[in-house]
């Protein structure tokens, strides 16, 4: 899944980026209100992480021209723990979610995997969709006889995106715009490569392809 991380304390930047990154998120960052709202507007990513204390541009003026333009991403706010006048102003604005600082780490992932998994209407704790069953935790997945396949960072991606799509026919263009970041290199042959690899490990039936239209993971 792809997050943009709206944020401007290089301290706070470096201690997320490893965990986001090791949870399965492509990440992409900004680091004041103003480059922030034009990605957020841009890009088309499946969560938002704002700090509100933003350079350039408040973060609450920032969510709520995304709000104004239609952009539906579900968003969590940072907020400073005591500041409770900051949480009521943000989910007016149209947060999903909010979390005081300091936080644990943990609890952000879980709150984000919450946010994608309900935006994509399946709100159960864990993704199962065709006898398969991902775990996050580990970035394994279950296959329906319970033997357990180790991903890589780029198949969990690739797999978490199918499954929250299934029944859905997703272009090469789409799937890469979820899973892989801005900077990331983006061979026009890439998504063949994981799709390939993902069908060695869950067998080739659970991805179909649609010539000239993109992939199917069927419900």
């Amino acid at each position: 899944m792809r997050l943009l991380l709206v944020e401007d304390d290089p301290q706070q930047i470096a201690a997320l980026l490893p965990p986001l990154n090791a949870a399965g998120f492509a990440v992409d960052q900004a680091t004041d209100g103003i480059l922030g709202e034009t990605l957020g507007q841009c890009e088309p990513y499946d969560v938002i992480l704002l700090d509100l204390g933003l350079p350039g541009r408040p973060g609450l003026t920032v969510l709520r021209h995304w709000r104004e333009r239609g952009i539906a991403t579900p968003v969590l706010i940072l907020t400073a723990r005591d500041a409770w006048h900051e949480r009521v102003d943000g989910l007016k604005a149209g947060a999903d979610d909010y979390l005081g600082k300091p936080f644990h780490v943990e609890e952000l992932i879980a709150r984000l995997n919450a946010l994608t998994r309900r935006a994509a209407g399946n709100p159960r704790p864990a993704l199962a969709v065709g006898g398969l069953a991902l775990d996050g935790d580990l970035q394994r997945v279950i296959l329906p006889d319970g033997a357990a396949r180790e991903l890589t960072g780029t198949e969990f991606r690739l797999l978490r995106y199918l499954m929250l799509n299934p029944g859905r026919i997703l272009s090469k263009s789409q799937i890469m715009d979820h899973v892989y970041d801005l900077d990331a290199d983006r061979g026009s042959n890439l998504i063949e490569v994981y799709v390939r690899r993902l069908r060695e490990k869950i067998g080739k039936e659970r991805i179909q392809t649609l010539r000239g239209q993109g992939y199917l993971f069927p419900r």
